[in-house]
């Protein structure tokens, strides 16, 4: 196996945007519909194979939200967001922000604060067994509008336990983000940093508008930027990061193949940017495979590739003491990496 490869595996890695509910292992999954008793025609995990196909974004969340309706007890979550974790860190991924979607249960019968302390005990278990961080951030979902996004503020303010931010993720195109410009002010009232998933399945004016009324610190997928230097500049100028999901992008019909993706207009416009799974089982990818194929079809170097690594630290939600102290235990395996290999990048 060429070296750069066992470097790139190797290397220290943030996730940043990974979804709880999308990284149910197809095993798992099969159980869950087994537990759920839900009419759904799948036995195997080869019979799964065209469950995961999408004809576009519509139907990847059609078919997210069908894994949604397996979920009926709150105590699944310790398995499934244990497994994420185990799943993580089998790309040596070293911290996690992951996103979790309440409403999306609650109006199906479950308890948010059962589900909360199943997510935390999957949480304790996994850095117990995998030295693995992880924290939470909570997705209000577009499709449910803001007067339910205030309600799960609510929530979150009754109890708070390990989650550390907001998003609006769910559909895009017909959900512009102003309705929740409030829910936005009110998190960062709470002391609750904010998210949103934007330019993934609509255009540069929802985006402009993101900006200037949520005013988030990170974007999920931001896709849409690219078609305008104004927008990504003014992007770079806010110091505001973009979660870039490029495998999940090209499952869902956001960029027509990976070497049309804009990541690198991102960089080239002073955009600090992440790399992650999103749905991982969902789209058949892990962190390794995301910075394997950056390598591979857009040219990214090693060093390329950990410098998103420790730019990732920095626009984390971690306590500043804590990313001071990732980012020296990052170099230190790098250099030991590099040093191992006798490498050379290329």
């Amino acid at each position: 196996m060429p070296i750069n490869i066992e470097i790139i595996k190797g290397l220290p890695k943030v996730e940043q945007h990974i979804h709880i509910v999308g990284s149910i292992k197809p095993e798992t999954f099969l159980w869950l519909i087994e537990k759920s008793g839900c009419d759904l025609p799948y036995n195997s995990v080869c019979g799964l194979e065209k469950f995961y196909i999408y004809r576009d974004f519509p139907h990847f969340i059609e078919i997210y939200s069908t894994v949604n309706d397996t979920i009926i007890d709150e105590k699944y979550y310790e398995r499934i967001t244990y497994e994420m974790l185990e799943n993580c860190a089998s790309s040596n991924v070293k911290h996690v922000e992951a996103i979790f979607s309440p409403y999306d249960h609650i109006r199906r019968g479950l308890e948010y604060g059962k589900m909360l302390d199943t997510i935390n005990r999957g949480i304790k278990k996994a850095a117990d067994d995998f030295k693995i961080t992880c924290n939470i951030r909570v997705d209000l979902v577009r499709n449910y509008g803001p007067e339910i996004g205030m309600k799960v503020l609510d929530l979150i303010e009754e109890k708070r336990d390990n989650i550390v931010a907001i998003d609006t993720g769910g559909t895009e195109f017909g959900y512009p983000p102003r309705p929740y410009e409030f829910c936005y002010e009110r998190a960062r009232e709470m002391g609750l940093h904010t998210v949103a998933h934007q330019g993934e399945a609509a255009g540069v004016d929802y985006m402009w508008e993101c900006l200037n009324t949520l005013k988030p610190e990170r974007i999920g997928h931001g896709v849409a930027a690219s078609e305008d230097v104004a927008l990504m500049r003014e992007i770079a100028f806010r110091d505001i990061s973009i979660e870039t999901c490029p495998i999940s992008n090209v499952r869902t019909g956001a960029v027509p193949n990976l070497r049309e993706h804009p990541i690198k207009d991102f960089i080239a416009n002073g955009i600090k940017v992440s790399v992650n799974t999103d749905d991982p089982p969902m789209f058949g990818t892990s962190m390794n495979y995301e910075y394997l194929q950056l390598h591979d079809k857009l040219g990214f170097t090693v060093e390329d590739l950990f410098q998103i690594s420790l730019d990732s630290i920095d626009t984390s939600f971690l306590p500043k003491e804590n990313k001071i102290k990732l980012k020296k235990d990052f170099k230190k395996q790098y250099n030991s990496l590099t040093s191992e290999f006798e490498w050379k990048d290329y």
